[in-house]
């Protein structure tokens, strides 16, 4: 037993020094701007910079519009299917799993030629068109986890009593999904959202195509023209990440438990 707990604090300490040492260094080296003294030069100078401040206001609403788009559609779907199609589901997880195995530039390049000014349909010529593709592409790549996220919430509750409870009183489809099952099911819909952020602000591939102003490009063009800014920039957009993953295990806390009850 004592050779067991020994072994396991030994995984542990070289998992954890894995994963902090790289990190210690990089704060390390970003705070070396100043010849001869640690500082925070560079964490001020990419804080004060416009196309930083530009880049990420861009992303944090296309962040945002990607969040709306993703509950509006997967919401009533999840339900939907637990509801009424479960013979489905095994199809639709198949469906929500594919934009982790087709990559980013392949969906891209399809905007491309589909959209593109030579096309019958030339929405990439106007620049509004082109955000709402790129949101719509976002939400493409958030699919997967939003999806999950939702479907185990829907889990944890009784959709169906919840929503012949509802139509005794009178209630229609949307008012069933927005005040009855919308808020049961928050907590998760909140989990997908911040893992929808987190990948929404650190993508690169669709908005550097689609030559989008967003934060993904911002980070990949500094760190091929400045030294200690990429540094200072990883650290900040690692802090992000790790603040909506965090955020997240916060707010599991306050999700309702599972219940063994029929849907």
């Amino acid at each position: 037993m004592k050779t067991g707990r020994f072994w396991a604090w030994v995984v542990f300490i070289l998992g954890a020094a894995y994963f902090f040492i790289p990190l210690i260094a990089t704060v390390e080296f970003s705070m070396r701007m100043r010849r001869g003294a640690y500082s925070f030069d560079a964490y001020q100078i990419v804080l004060g910079d416009a196309r930083f401040q530009a880049t990420f206001m861009y992303s944090v609403i296309a962040a945002i519009f990607t969040i709306i788009l993703g509950v509006l559609v997967v919401v009533p779907a999840a339900y939907w299917i637990r509801l009424r199609l479960p013979q489905i589901r095994p199809l639709v997880e198949f469906i929500t799993l594919l934009p982790l195995v087709i990559p980013a530039i392949v969906i891209v390049f399809g905007y491309i030629r589909m959209y593109g000014s030579n096309s019958p349909l030339p929405f990439l010529a106007n620049n509004t068109a082109t955000n709402a593709l790129l949101v719509i592409g976002y939400a493409t790549l958030s699919l997967p986890y939003m999806y999950r996220a939702v479907d185990t919430g829907l889990r944890t509750i009784d959709v169906r009593t919840l929503t012949e409870a509802a139509q005794i009183l009178g209630a229609g489809w949307g008012t069933i999904i927005s005040r009855v099952i919308l808020p049961n099911v928050l907590i998760a819909v909140l989990s997908g959202a911040f893992l929808t952020f987190a990948i929404v602000i650190g993508e690169f591939t669709m908005a550097s195509l689609l030559n989008r102003p967003a934060f993904g490009p911002y980070l990949q063009n500094i760190g091929a023209n400045r030294a200690y800014e990429p540094a200072a920039l990883a650290i900040i957009a690692f802090a992000i990440t790790w603040g909506c993953m965090s955020l997240i295990q916060i707010l599991s806390r306050f999700a309702p438990k599972s219940a063994n009850r029929p849907n």
